[in-house]
Parts: structure tokens; C-alpha cells; sequence
């Protein structure tokens, strides 16, 4: 199950072209949020390159020189925020969890309200089994009025409620997250996925239907359509689903389970 995931304010939707749930975010794209409206010291100039340098290392999986440069961004002007939530996930990478949970809250401390700096806490205590916590800080940033994109953060909290074993919660969040952005691709393929776990395999056709609609489907929605339509009986759809799945990704994990016959 994908959580979206961003650093830092996004142009684009957190979800990739063919949507897959095994990537952490189509958006790993990192950009700053900082306003460049108005003056800036020369302290929070340095800052602000350091931390979209860094944001940047972290997106290519440069954890050493991400590291430095949120290190020279933090001394450059400690009260910059944005700095501190790129340092929270860049000592989270690095399983620093005291440096990232220290990180985070002082980002929190400075901008309480920063729905980036929310949403990436959020995903950060729910990859450390803190689901509760992590639900939290994603309806906080939903709830910031100035959030463009709170569909991705109710997505992450239905992710993780889901994680826990509440899926009425779960699809909740789904649920409100479509009706703020009817064609969110992860909420669309986890509703189909939870329906087909539930027996409705009309309402599960329904969802990956709208979900194939918006553009290629990724693994995870591949194999979704060669199970249900396995449970349907349409051989011809199980077919097509199939052979899309081996011929676009056949080293994955889905493709290894239809070779084997290992449907549930």
C-alpha cells in the first residue's frame, strides 16, 4: 500500500502516470515552499538554496550530501522551517529516528500549521507503527484551509488507518478524498482493492474501471484486474490484465505471483 509522499509544496499530483502502490510518492519531486515574495536576509537566502539542494539530493537517494547540505541550511538560519522538515526526512532515510523526530517538531514549532511538514510527520510515525499519531498530523494538514492538495494526505491517512487493521476507517478517508478530487488514482485503485476484498466485485470493477480510464495501470492495479476478473469470470479481461502485468512489469512482485499461480 503506497503512502504519498512530498518534502516540500508540489505542482503535480503525488501520484505516478501508472499508478503502482509500491512507490512511496509519484511526487518525490521536491520544490520549496519558502515565499520569495519580499525581502529575505542574506542568512535566509542561504537557507533556502541549502534546503532545496538538499531536498534535491534526497529525491536522487544522496543521503550524505543531503545531510550536509540541511546541516548548512539549519546553521545558515535555524529558525527556517522548511529545513527542518527536510532534515526530519532525511534522518528518517537514515533510520536517525531521535534526529528526525527532533527535526520535525522544531519544523512544527516554527509553522504548527505547515501542512508539508504535517503530512511528511505523518509519514514518518506511520512507517514506525504509529498509526494513530500519524492520522493525526495527516487531518491537521487537511484541515490547513490552505492546503491545494488534502486529498493526499486523507489518501496516506486511509493508507495507514488500513495499515492498522481499520478499513470502515480506512475507506473513509478514500471516500473523502474522492469527493474532493473524484479522479484521485490511489484512492480510486484502494477502493477497488477494498471492495474486491469484501466480496463486491461489480463495485471493484466499477473503481478500476474509472481508475483505467485516467491512464495506464501500474502492477498492483494489473494484478487487481486478473483477480477480479478471475472472481468474474471474464476470461478474456483476466487475460488482457495478465498479459499487460507480464510484459510491463515482469520482475515484479505481482508478475512473480501470477506465474505461480498464487492468486489470494
Amino acid at each position: 500500500m503506497r503512502i504519498i509522499s512530498f518534502a516540500m509544496l508540489t505542482a503535480c499530483l503525488a501520484l505516478s502516470a501508472c499508478v503502482s502502490t509500491n512507490q512511496r510518492t509519484d511526487e518525490n519531486t521536491l520544490k520549496s515552499q519558502s515565499s520569495t515574495s519580499g525581502e529575505e536576509t542574506i542568512e535566509r537566502t542561504r537557507a533556502r538554496i541549502h534546503t532545496e539542494l538538499a531536498a534535491s539530493y534526497y529525491e536522487l537517494g544522496n543521503m550524505p550530501v543531503a545531510l550536509e547540505e540541511v546541516r548548512e541550511a539549519v546553521r545558515s538560519d535555524p529558525n527556517y522551517g522548511p529545513a527542518h522538515n527536510i532534515a526530519g526526512l532525511v534522518y528518517g532515510r537514515l533510520k536517525e529516528d531521535r534526529l528526525a523526530e527532533e527535526s520535525f517538531q522544531r519544523a512544527l514549532r516554527i509553522s504548527p500549521t505547515d501542512y508539508n511538514t504535517l503530512n511528511n510527520y505523518g509519514l514518518y510515525l506511520c512507517d514506525r507503527k504509529r498509526e494513530r499519531e500519524a492520522i493525526t498530523h495527516f487531518m491537521a494538514a487537511v484541515n490547513n484551509t490552505l492546503y491545494p492538495f488534502p486529498d493526499r494526505s486523507l489518501v496516506n491517512a486511509g493508507v495507514c488507518a488500513r495499515r492498522s487493521g481499520d478499513l470502515a476507517g480506512a475507506e473513509g478517508y478514500f471516500q473523502q478524498a474522492l469527493k474532493i478530487r473524484p479522479n484521485q488514482q490511489q484512492a480510486l485503485y484502494q477502493m477497488g482493492d477494498l471492495s474486491y476484498l469484501r466480496g463486491d466485485y461489480p463495485g471493484a470493477r466499477g473503481y478500476l474501471s474509472r481508475l483505467n480510464q485516467l491512464g495506464q495501470l501500474g502492477a498492483e492495479a494489473l494484478w487487481l484486474g486478473v483477480r477480479l476478473e478471475r472472481r468474474l469470470g471474464d476470461r478474456n479481461s483476466e487475460a488482457s490484465y495478465a498479459l499487460q502485468l507480464r510484459n510491463r512489469f515482469p520482475e515484479s512482485v505481482e508478475a512473480r505471483a501470477l506465474a505461480a499461480g498464487r492468486y489470494e
